[in-house]
C-alpha cells in the first residue's frame, strides 16, 4: 500500500514563518512535522510515499531527499507556482499512486494515530475518513457517523471533524476533469452517496496550522 502527504500549501496562518520555513518543515522538538508522519507511515509498513510539492517546494525535497534516511521511497509530484488545491494536488499526483486506495495524511499533523498498512475499505466505498470530536477552530464540524457510515447534512451542525487523515480510492475522481479543485466538496458529495465510511478518533491530534497550535503541539 502506498501513501501520499499533502504539503503543497502556503502555510498563509502561520504568518510570517511560513515566508522562508515551508510549514511541513515546521520544528517539532527535534523533527520535522512531515518527517514525523513519514515515520508514521514507515512505521507501519508503508515504504512507498508520494508527496506534492508547490509553495517552497525545493526546500521540502533538498531536505527529505529521496527518502533514503527514512527507509522510505520518495516520489515527488510538484505543481510548480500553480498550487492544485488539495483536491487537483492528488488528482494530479495519481500516475503515481496506481489504481489502487492509498493512505492521504497531511503534512501539518501532530498525532499519535496508528496508519494500518492493511486496512482496507468497503469495496463500494470511495474513501475511509478518520474523524475527530470538533476542535475549537471547527465547531461546527464536518460529518457525522451512523454505523461506520459517514454522513453530511448542510442544513445541520455535525458532530466530528475530518481530521485529514483517510484512505482515498482512486475512483473518487473519476470523470474529473478540472485541474484545480479542493478535496472537501467530493468528499461531501461522496458521503451523499453513501459511498464515505468512517471511525473515530479520539486520541492525540493537532492540526498546526497557527502558531498557537504549534505551540500546543510542543507541549505535547
Amino acid at each position: 500500500m502506498k501513501a501520499m502527504i499533502l504539503a503543497a500549501g502556503k502555510g498563509t496562518r502561520m504568518g510570517s514563518v511560513s515566508r522562508l520555513i515551508p510549514k511541513p518543515l515546521t520544528k517539532l522538538n527535534k523533527s520535522t512535522l512531515i518527517e514525523l508522519n513519514i515515520m508514521r507511515l514507515r512505521k507501519s509498513g508503508i515504504k512507498e510515499v508520494v508527496i506534492n510539492l508547490s509553495w517552497l517546494g525545493k526546500l521540502i525535497k533538498s531536505h527529505l531527499g529521496d527518502g533514503e534516511k527514512y527507509d522510505v521511497k520518495i516520489t515527488y509530484s510538484e505543481e510548480g507556482s500553480n498550487i492544485l488545491g488539495t483536491g487537483g494536488g492528488i488528482y494530479n499526483a495519481l500516475k503515481f499512486l496506481g489504481n489502487k486506495p492509498f493512505w492521504l495524511i497531511n503534512a501539518d499533523l501532530f498525532t499519535n494515530y496508528k496508519i494500518d498498512a492493511k486496512k482496507k475499505i468497503r469495496d463500494n466505498a470511495l474513501c475511509h475518513l478518520i474523524l475527530v470530536e470538533n476542535p475549537k477552530h471547527n465547531k461546527l464540524g464536518d460529518f457525522d457517523l451512523d454505523k461506520g457510515n459517514v454522513i453530511f447534512n448542510k442544513f445541520k451542525n455535525k458532530k466530528y471533524t475530518f481530521s485529514g487523515i483517510s484512505i482515498i480510492s482512486p475512483k473518487l475522481f473519476d470523470n474529473m476533469k478540472n485541474k484545480k479543485f479542493a478535496l472537501e466538496p467530493l468528499l461531501r458529495n461522496a458521503a451523499k452517496s453513501g459511498k464515505v465510511t468512517g471511525e473515530v478518533y479520539r486520541g492525540k491530534w493537532i492540526d498546526v496550522g497557527t502558531r498557537f497550535r504549534l505551540r500546543k503541539a510542543i507541549k505535547k
